[in-house]
């Protein structure tokens, strides 16, 4: 138990760490850098809680994909952060406003926090059900059996989400050639190949 104690600590003060440096950092390339550990120590947290499935999730679409696609946007767009930072102060008060009402929200919700008394009996279960089965394994059973339609539905939402995405960014130039795959289907022999009796030495 020392050993999974000095692990939580440990993921927890570095994830909070990095979080306040994603907000705080100066350069936005330093801020995702910060982001993509943020992650990396939630995962940690979530392998402790025994939700490897959630972890992996985490590292493999949020790192390996949201995070670096906002780390290559930033780098790739030339944007002049000393402008956008000129108009911090006129938007502090709003900015100060909405801070206190999240903090009182904060303080209203663990101010009401009890602590069940089972708490301490679901911690101290294993983690591993009565049958015997992986978290991921009990996961992957309840979406692909009760749950299957719907998740086929997210898929082709999203599916029809990125066609869209393709098609809005999609633009046509005039001076560029492209395939024409029926123009080749329909080509016929004769129009392209020509075959010619030429005697040796007289040249083409």
């Amino acid at each position: 138990m020392i050993i999974q104690a000095l692990a939580f600590y440990l993921f927890a003060a570095t994830a909070v760490a990095s979080g306040v440096m994603v907000i705080s950092a100066r350069n936005p390339v330093h801020s995702v850098l910060f982001l993509i550990l943020a992650f990396f120590n939630s995962a940690g947290l979530f392998v402790l809680i025994g939700a490897e499935f959630l972890a992996m999730i985490l590292v493999v679409v949020y790192v390996g994909a949201v995070a670096v696609l906002f780390l290559f946007v930033v780098m790739m767009l030339d944007i002049n952060f000393t402008e956008l930072r000129e108009g911090f102060l006129q938007y502090l008060p709003i900015g100060a406003l909405i801070g206190i009402i999240l903090a009182a929200e904060l303080i209203l919700v663990f101010g009401s926090w009890v602590v069940s008394p089972e708490a301490t009996q679901i911690l101290t279960a294993p983690t591993l059900p009565a049958g015997g089965v992986t978290n991921t394994h009990a996961l992957g059973q309840l979406i692909y059996t009760d749950y299957i339609y719907l998740f086929q539905s997210a898929g082709l939402v999203l599916l029809v989400a990125m066609i869209g995405a393709i098609v809005l960014t999609l633009r046509h130039r005039p001076d560029v050639r492209r395939q024409k795959i029926s123009d080749q289907v329909e080509r016929r022999r004769e129009d392209v190949i020509e075959i010619r009796d030429i005697t040796t030495g007289s040249g083409v």
